[in-house]
């Protein structure tokens, strides 16, 4: 465990030896095969090692506070920028390989189908959904697009949308559907939040080909592509296996979005910007998102957790994101692991995290005395 925080400088960060640990997701497709052949419990050890098993790792390792030199270049990250664009042929080949093998497998019952299938959406959600973030945050036409074959794999392309042009922009004010409210449990953020991404995502799309005098059915407007490319996944599941694979694919695509929609509840939870008055809020500022230090869920999830640097600077690819102490940023006592299992227990993540909201509230908003209007979305509308 690191207790303080160093500047690494750019010939370090572009070590091997630092790059490698982020390639461990690739551990998680030879596991969902191996479960496949061999059925019975081993289909139930996805779930198992991205849960329990990195939370464990978590523990014992503890966290890590080195920031990389911000004056890293491009040309020291190649080995960090192949992890995401690796994982998506990967990815595709064992979503469709497993498709089309497990409905003639007979030696596997329809609970080991279902559970196979249910880790499958872990890792598209955990691994394949985060992927598809850091890319779709990149300027290379290439790497967006191969963010939207990731999210086209589980049914959920207009998440580009909803968290570029709605998201990092309205983060902490009521026009943001994925800033958790306090007070506000995850069973009642996840319907919620299913219906008005989609609409803001619209709205978002059909605003700003508005701006370009352009109607909402213009070519232009991403959400053809989305429709396209899913279309074509379900097509490919159809061809590969009829309505079997039509149905395990739905079911690892839920799956995978109930992975994402937990990891959004946990990064802003309780946290929202100061209005200034007339529908004028504050700027996005580190204390804005929830921040972790943990190590090896770090890894595995490229540095996600280090959230608040990412709303800070979004353009940062993931090994330069930086990580704050507790004066700067909110600290999450786990990393999502944990806190991801602690969002399906209300009554215990409340318990955990509500105190934490009011210190935060305490800290940096001392002259707010009523946060009525905060926890329902009841501010205005930023402008």
């Amino acid at each position: 465990m690191s207790d303080t925080s160093r500047i690494l400088p750019p010939s370090e960060v572009a070590r091997f030896t630092r790059a490698l640990p982020f390639w461990m997701s690739f551990l998680l497709p030879p596991v969902a095969v191996f479960g496949a052949y061999h059925g019975g419990w081993t289909v139930i050890l996805l779930p198992l090692m991205t849960w329990y098993l990195f939370s464990a790792l978590d523990a014992v390792i503890g966290t890590d506070r080195d920031n990389a030199d911000l004056a890293t270049g491009e040309d020291h990250l190649s080995l960090y920028r192949a992890v995401t664009i690796a994982w998506v042929p990967v990815q595709f080949v064992t979503l469709f390989g497993l498709l089309w093998y497990v409905p003639q497998a007979a030696h596997l019952g329809t609970w080991e189908r279902l559970g196979l299938f249910f880790g499958v959406g872990v890792i598209t959600g955990t691994i394949g959904i985060n992927y598809s973030h850091e890319l779709m945050h990149q300027k290379s036409h290439f790497e967006r697009w191969l963010g939207d074959i990731l999210l086209a794999m589980v049914l959920y392309s207009h998440f580009r949308s909803e968290h570029l042009v709605v998201h990092h922009r309205y983060v902490g004010t009521p026009r943001d559907p994925v800033t958790a409210r306090y007070g506000e449990g995850f069973y009642r953020f996840f319907p919620r939040v299913l219906w008005q991404c989609l609409v803001s995502s619209f709205r978002g799309e059909r605003a700003r080909l508005q701006r370009g005098n352009r109607p909402a059915y213009d070519r232009t407007n991403p959400f053809w592509r989305y429709a396209t490319l899913q279309g074509f996944m379900l097509l490919l599941a159809f061809l590969l296996a009829g309505w079997a694979g039509i149905g395990f694919f739905l079911l690892q695509a839920v799956v995978a979005i109930w992975q994402l929609e937990l990891v959004n509840y946990v990064e802003h939870y309780g946290l929202t910007r100061k209005h200034l008055g007339d529908g004028r809020y504050e700027h996005v500022k580190p204390h804005h998102s929830w921040n972790s230090d943990q190590k090896t869920s770090n890894w595995l999830l490229i540095n996600l957790q280090r959230h608040s640097d990412h709303h800070y600077k979004p353009d940062r690819r993931y090994p330069v994101l930086q990580t704050y102490g507790p004066d700067a940023a909110p600290q999450l006592p786990f990393g999502y692991p944990v806190m991801t299992m602690l969002a399906m227990v209300p009554p215990l993540w409340r318990r955990v995290m509500n105190p934490r909201v009011q210190a935060w509230r305490s800290r940096h908003y001392p002259d707010v005395a009523d946060w009525s209007a905060y926890d329902s979305a009841a501010n205005p509308q930023p402008r």
